[in-house]
């Protein structure tokens, strides 16, 4: 990969990147609920879907599965189903990711649980694999070994992620504190509940 390539493909994957999209939402949703520190174990699982999603563009298996699209409907529905779960317990202020009227008290939410709500979103994303599908192997020059480029690109990508999901979520921790400060938690519970109700129509729907 060529100088001029890289300078045009840094520009056009960290706005991808930072565009608002499904897992961008989840992570705000994420850090007004649980915080930022906890949010990492998501952002962990979203960034390795991300990568297998990236890996599968470069190296074809991605065609395959969009011949197939009842495995993406699959995975898709039941994702979707279970975020949107998630969202109507947080707006009744219930279950593990809802803001507990005692801010001292941690949210029982497994890393594991959040690890695979990131992994499976990430995957599952039919807009995902769209964008690395139409705009990654473009960059790839066929002169050159393809592990190697592979390697920088997905690693670029991966930074350009990390860093958007860290603000994202910061994001929603600021938000967070100024709900918290009108001393309302059944707000802030509903403005996630919906949020990450959102995300699961968003997730079904796509």
């Amino acid at each position: 990969m060529d100088n001029s390539a890289l300078l045009l493909f840094i520009p056009t994957f960290f706005a991808v990147s930072a565009t608002p999209g499904l897992c961008m939402t989840l992570a705000m949703t994420l850090g007004m609920t649980i915080g930022v520190r906890r949010c990492l174990w998501m952002i962990a699982g979203e960034l390795a879907g991300v990568a297998l999603v990236c890996s599968a563009a470069l190296i074809g298996v991605a065609t395959v599965l969009l011949a197939r699209p009842n495995m993406f409907l699959t995975l898709k529905y039941l994702g979707g189903a279970y975020l949107f779960y998630l969202g109507v317990e947080m707006w009744r202020s219930r279950g593990k990711m809802a803001i507990s009227t005692d801010f001292k008290i941690q949210n029982k939410v497994t890393p594991p649980a959040l690890v695979s709500q990131g992994f499976i979103t990430a995957i599952a994303n039919p807009k995902a694999w769209a964008f690395m599908i139409s705009l990654l192997p473009p960059f790839i020059n066929p002169d050159h070994p393809l592990p190697q480029q592979a390697v920088l690109l997905i690693g670029i990508i991966l930074c350009f992620e990390l860093i958007c999901l860290l603000l994202y979520a910061a994001g929603g921790r600021t938000l967070r504190t100024i709900l918290q400060k009108r001393g309302s938690v059944t707000t802030m519970n509903r403005v996630a509940g919906t949020l990450m109700m959102g995300v699961a129509l968003w997730l079904t729907a796509a």
